[in-house]
């Protein structure tokens, strides 16, 4: 990382009175894009999105002055020098708002001094501007060279508690993307507590808005919920220990009259996967606050002399394409600089879990039936999920062994090596017209995080499950939350995985995770659960390259860009139904690539909704996503579902290179049309794959003209299902749209290609 600007020079300061400043500088010096002007002020510009803020020269206070579209200049905020009942900091577009010195409204930070006192009054002491971004110590962060981001940083100190701040800034001009994250040094030598920490915080100018956030539960996770932004607070948090499917730690703004394709839009994004807190709030001068970072009920960090905070990572992307340019530029980011694995950008094995098929009832011989079964429908993975494992306490049910990973030798009297050899030995039936030659690969379920109290790591080690004092360890789903905040527990965890997967050739990893955290010992175990928990999985993932490692937690839990840092895709939700995958994908879409989410096809009547639809409409639904697999039991299936699966494997794997790497496109949502669809196209507009769905059969109103976009206008294009096709132009497709014939029943779906000549 090359230095580019020294650190302004400070020569005056008055300690405990205002302070004053006299900065040496040639204001002309910059990076290829970051500006530094008079003032100072600071400008983080590409051709499209600038972020301008300068400081006040009076108080030494960052006062933020605009995020969005590109603009040349910064205009005075003249009207931020109106009076009230408030003070200085009360009616100011704050950069870094502390708390106690008369700003009202929610600080970003928020520390506890030695003598009890909360007051913070952090002032400007100078910068620095590096190409490239540097790494985030203990945490997942996005990354990048010198061609594709510049870094500023903001240095600030507290004189009177000498607590010293870096605000780190990060802009990705290809993306339309502001990554904001924080350091606090206690220079001191007493001991404090960070008692609030966002990441990002900005207030925006006064204006109409709207906030989309996405909600939902076990099984109903990402649910899209767009609503007005009201004076006052209005926000969200999750304080299950984890990101959960209460709330993800994403929310976007636009005006009310955004739509996916025009418009202003403005997202938010938090690299983390512990409790976290979203904060909105507007001001009595209409001014809007927004807050993203650590729920301050699970933080406390004690911060002892000598010692750093370093804050998890925020990215914002702006748009004026609408809701939908907003979520292309996160899903490009994200693929591109912050999934690190290597198998990102590579497509995934049609796969079959044994879960919703054998459930724990699994042994060697039923796992060798079921994998030959796989590889006959035209699978390459087989997953062998819970079950497996154990051998004091064998787990044959969800109350027993979780902790104990090694094969219960009644299942597999041999243990994992010469069971996998077998499996992996085994052909897969070819759906491509090669020669066939493909062999089997084999993938394994783990829940590493959790223990039974019947297991023989509960009986070793009851003083590693997360606890506070005497209250009751409370049970869910018959299992308790490691503290994976201790050393030894995170040693404990690498090993005994290492261990697992030095025993067999193993290509797949579910990792899954099935309660929330209760009775925490202290509101700062949750932070130190999550950087041991990224310790863990660093050292695994590292070390494993080859491995497509998939992260659960019960589904969507902890489907957040912490964890997608680490591996490529992530368990959408447990909800395999058809109908409601589609309202969970499309939102889930907001932020996240759909070459992210993994995503099966079941048995019907589904397991959850107990709804009964087509083998085509599942499929295609499950195709819309990175990982694509089965998750029954083939001896369930009926003779048609049977013959056509290899079919459905064979397009879905013709589909699946566009997914992975295609621009996504949200045409029609769940929510607002009875036929949702979407497209996936490539970046140079080759071809694309149009994805459209029919939820109710009607007679009237007739269906919309589906509209397709990202093409090139002046070229033509075959549009067809492999069977027939029509040629029209690009102008056309997304002018006027295709006029899809539906059939008179519920539940029906298209998936077409579209080819440029």
């Amino acid at each position: 990382m090359v230095v580019l600007n020294a650190a302004a020079t400070v020569l005056s300061l008055c300690v405990g009175s205002a302070w004053s400043l006299a900065v040496e500088r040639d204001y002309t010096e910059q990076s290829q894009w970051i500006t530094v002007g008079d003032g100072p002020s600071f400008s983080l510009s590409s051709g499209n999105v600038s972020y301008q803020f300068h400081v006040d020269n009076a108080t030494l206070d960052l006062v933020h002055d605009h995020w969005g579209a590109y603009a040349a200049e910064t205009v005075p905020d003249y009207y931020g020098n109106q009076g009230g009942w408030g003070g200085t900091y009360t009616y100011r577009r704050r950069e870094f708002p502390d708390l106690g010195r008369g700003d009202f409204r929610v600080p970003a930070i928020h520390i506890e001094h030695a003598d009890g006192n909360t007051v913070s009054a952090f002032s400007y002491t100078g910068y620095d501007i590096s190409s490239g971004k540097p790494s985030l110590p203990g945490l997942p962060a996005t990354f990048g060279s010198d061609g594709d981001v510049s870094t500023l940083t903001i240095h600030m100190f507290d004189n009177y508690s000498a607590i010293a701040a870096d605000l780190h800034y990060s802009i990705f001009p290809q993306f339309g993307a502001i990554a904001r994250s924080f350091q606090v040094t206690n220079q001191g030598n007493q001991s404090v507590s960070i008692l609030r920490a966002s990441s990002w915080s900005i207030d925006m100018p006064n204006q109409e808005l709207e906030m989309l956030d996405l909600h939902g539960d076990w099984g109903a996770e990402n649910h899209i919920n767009r609503r007005p932004v009201v004076y006052g607070e209005q926000g969200f948090r999750s304080t299950a220990g984890y990101s959960s499917h209460f709330h993800n730690p994403f929310l976007a703004l636009a005006p009310p009259d955004t739509t996916e394709f025009t418009g202003p839009a403005t997202g938010y994004s938090l690299i983390y996967t512990g409790s976290f807190a979203a904060d909105v709030e507007r001001w009595s001068t209409g001014w809007v606050r927004v807050l993203l970072g650590l729920n301050p009920l699970h933080l406390s960090w004690p911060l002892g002399p000598g010692e750093t905070f370093t804050s998890p990572e925020v990215v914002s992307v702006y748009s004026e394409q609408g809701l939908g340019g907003m979520s292309r530029g996160f899903h490009s980011l994200y693929r591109n600089h912050l999934a690190r694995s290597n198998l990102t950008h590579e497509t995934r094995p049609p796969l079959l879990n044994s879960w919703e098929g054998l459930g724990a009832n699994i042994n060697e011989t039923a796992m060798v039936k079921l994998a030959s079964e796989a590889a006959g429908l035209g699978c390459s993975l087989i997953v062998m999920d819970d079950g497996w494992f154990g051998t004091d306490f064998p787990r044959d049910n969800d109350s027993l062994g979780l902790g104990d990973w090694t094969p219960d030798p009644r299942k597999f009297p041999d243990g994992l090596g010469p069971f996998v050899d077998e499996v992996t030995n085994i052909t897969v039936n070819s759906t491509t017209g090669s020669s066939g030659s493909d062999k089997l690969i084999f993938g394994i379920w783990v829940e590493p995080e959790m223990v039974n109290p019947e297991s023989d790591l509960y009986l070793e080690h009851p003083d590693w499950v997360m606890s506070a004092g005497d209250h009751q360890r409370t049970l869910v789903r018959n299992q308790l939350v490691l503290n994976v905040g201790l050393p030894e527990v995170q040693d404990y965890i690498i090993s005994v995985i290492e261990k697992v997967l030095d025993s067999a050739p193993i290509s797949y990893v579910k990792w899954d995770n099935n309660r929330g955290m209760h009775e925490m010992p202290s509101p700062s175990a949750d932070h130190a659960y999550m950087l041991g928990l990224y310790r863990v999985i660093d050292n695994l993932t590292t070390a494993h390259p080859e491995i497509l490692w998939e992260g659960c937690a019960s589904g969507g839990g902890r489907f957040d860009p912490g964890l997608y840092h680490y591996w490529p895709q992530t368990w959408t939700s447990d909800d395999s139904d058809g109908l409601e995958r589609l309202y969970i994908q499309f939102g889930t879409s907001y932020p996240y690539p759909p070459s992210a989410m993994a995503c099966h096809v079941s048995n019907v009547p589904n397991q959850q909704t107990g709804r009964t639809t087509p083998l085509a409409f599942r499929a295609a639904v499950a195709s819309m996503c990175g990982s694509f697999g089965f998750e029954l039991d083939p001896e369930e299936l009926d003779a048609a579902d049977t013959e056509a699966i290899p079919g459905i494997i064979e397009r879905q794997q013709q589909i699946n290179p566009i997914v992975i790497n295609g621009d996504f496109y949200r045409l029609a949502l769940p929510d607002q049309s009875n036929w949702p669809a979407a497209m996936f196209v490539y970046p140079d507009a080759s071809s694309a794959v149009l994805f459209a769905f029919q939820v109710r059969s009607t007679i009237k109103p007739l269906p919309n003209l589906l509209k397709l976009k990202g093409l090139d206008p002046t070229a033509k294009y075959t549009v067809g299902n492999g069977t027939t096709s029509e040629t029209w132009s690009g102008s056309t497709l997304m002018n006027i749209g295709l006029s899809l014939q539906w059939p008179n029943e519920d539940y029906q779906s298209f998936v077409l290609f579209v080819d440029k000549q």
